[in-house]
């Protein structure tokens, strides 16, 4: 049996990783990496390369600890691929703010046009640019340049091995403000350019750009694209249990322009990985696109720490992730419209808007011909045109609000964002209560912990509906599911009766 590992490298245990290494497990691809000090290759869990002896390998729990080490990306197993490691306390302090800081790292769209320096990272997390340093070498092993270096270097690896754009392009989507400095740091890195690192690499396919991006098993594909087809608004979006796909069109704003056309995500269940083919339209936004589907399909989840803790109570539930979303903003105007009515109901008014509001788009897709509405387009929506599609007033006030919110970017809907401070400030917003600010935290903003505890069809579930203050005692039922309730959630959910789960 593997013990459980925690992901950084002090806390490792070797022997066990050495296990996982052998049997080439899957569920801990991304949680640590392994240095090869007889080739100086670094390389995940699940590659199929000979196996290295046990006296040859070092174990790291970040890439970036591996690269800092000395040691290059393996370019048959490609780290770049592996799920991202992300893990979650609600016990120690440096340890929050460590992971939030690399939490903010992480999300290319926490900083609007520009990339963070150390002291903009200490100023979002409210300390010290010293003090920021300290905590995350503490926990991670590097600094936070080293981490965001290899971020860069890694999502840079993959464009140059899953797609045809330009070198200079890609130096651009990663990151680097020259090609120059892309390529110095690409030599010193990997001891190789570019150029010929896509030569040496993973043939491209012939048509279009094919992006793995990998997960750890457990996997519920069947309820992911169930929970999204029942939810699908036609024109916009499609999911397809039959061939194991989703796609959607999708508009994306960065460095003052707007990046409209469409992906499909197709799941490959025997490698643990989802391929994404994007339009050519796209090109420009990959690191975001790549970053928003890894979101919106929750494939960066940790199913042996979340099954720890939430396994006793939701034994069926192991496989199953919280759906995410592609547009928070899109994400938190769905929210409100489905307040208080049937999934089917909801998705009736949403395709009512986008039939009214959403802007045609030429795809190759017959299913994807409308984007959603974007958002300076609800913003100045009239209440009679709301009303005429069938919402009424209070949730016509809160659309708007929203739409305004988010078009003068007094609000952000993403993973990056403050949830607290985010969560207060949907609150204050007309017609959105705890119960729709939670929804959208659990769902836009991924915060594991988000808990609806005014959710009827949630108290069913646990059996308090029946109690003076169901909402209360919802409460008081999820405290052992901490930290990861969002997904004690979607579990309580799955297990109602389908008449009964066609209300959330």
């Amino acid at each position: 049996m593997i013990q459980r590992m925690s992901p950084d490298t002090a806390t490792l245990q070797p022997d066990a990783c050495y296990l996982a290494l052998q049997a080439r497990d899957a569920r801990f691809d991304g949680r640590f990496f392994i240095g090869v000090t007889s080739t100086g290759i670094y390389c995940r869990p699940v590659c199929k390369v000979r196996m290295p002896k046990r006296e040859n390998c070092r174990f790291f729990g970040h890439a970036a600890q591996a690269e800092s080490a000395g040691f290059r990306p393996c370019l048959r197993c490609r780290p770049e691929l592996a799920p991202h490691s992300i893990t979650w306390s609600i016990q120690d302090a440096s340890y929050i703010l460590a992971h939030q800081a690399a939490r903010l790292l992480d999300e290319p769209e926490a900083w609007s046009e520009s990339f963070p320096s150390v002291e903009q990272l200490a100023a979002r997390l409210g300390v010290s640019d010293r003090h920021v340093r300290r905590i995350f070498e503490t926990q991670f092993g590097v600094s936070p340049v080293q981490y965001l270096q290899t971020r860069r270097l890694l999502t840079a690896k993959q464009l140059l091995a899953d797609t045809d754009l330009p070198i200079t392009q890609v130096a651009l989507a990663s990151g680097y403000s020259s090609l120059r400095r892309f390529n110095a740091a690409f030599v010193e890195h990997y001891g190789l350019n570019p150029t010929r690192l896509r030569r040496e690499g993973a043939s491209r396919p012939a048509r279009g750009m094919a992006i793995r991006l990998g997960y750890r098993p457990p996997y519920d594909t069947q309820a992911m694209l169930g929970f999204l087809g029942k939810r699908a608004i036609s024109g916009v979006e499609f999911a397809d249990l039959a061939s194991g796909s989703t796609g959607r069109t999708i508009s994306i704003e960065s460095g003052g322009q707007s990046h409209q056309g469409w992906l499909v995500g197709e799941f490959d269940e025997t490698r643990h990985q989802l391929v994404l083919r994007v339009s050519d339209s796209l090109r420009g936004v990959l690191p975001v696109v790549i970053h928003r589907l890894r979101a919106a399909l929750d494939l960066d989840a940790d199913p042996n720490a979340i099954n720890d803790v939430l396994h006793a109570s939701f034994p069926q539930g192991d496989g199953l992730r919280v759906p995410g979303t592609m547009s928070g903003y899109e994400l938190a105007v769905r929210a409100v419209l489905g307040q208080q009515i049937t999934v089917a109901a909801a998705r009736t008014l949403a395709q009512r808007m986008v039939d009214r509001f959403g802007e045609p788009i030429e795809t190759p897709l017959p299913q994807l011909t409308r984007l959603f509405p974007q958002p300076p387009v609800l913003a100045a929506a009239s209440g009679d045109a709301l009303g005429q599609l069938g919402i009424v007033k209070q949730r016509q006030a809160a659309i708007v609000a929203i739409a305004q919110a988010v078009a003068d970017k007094r609000l952000q809907l993403h993973g990056g964002a403050d949830v607290a401070a985010t969560v207060e400030a949907l609150k204050a917003l007309p017609g959105i209560g705890d119960w729709t600010a939670q929804y959208i935290a659990m769902r836009a903003l991924r915060w594991p912990d988000a808990f609806p505890a005014g959710d009827v069809a949630l108290h069913k579930a646990l059996g308090v509906q029946g109690g003076p203050n169901p909402a209360r005692a919802a409460q008081a039922a999820s405290q052992p599911w901490k930290p990861w309730r969002s997904y004690a959630v979607i579990r309580a959910w799955a297990a109602m009766p389908a008449k009964a789960a066609a209300t959330i």
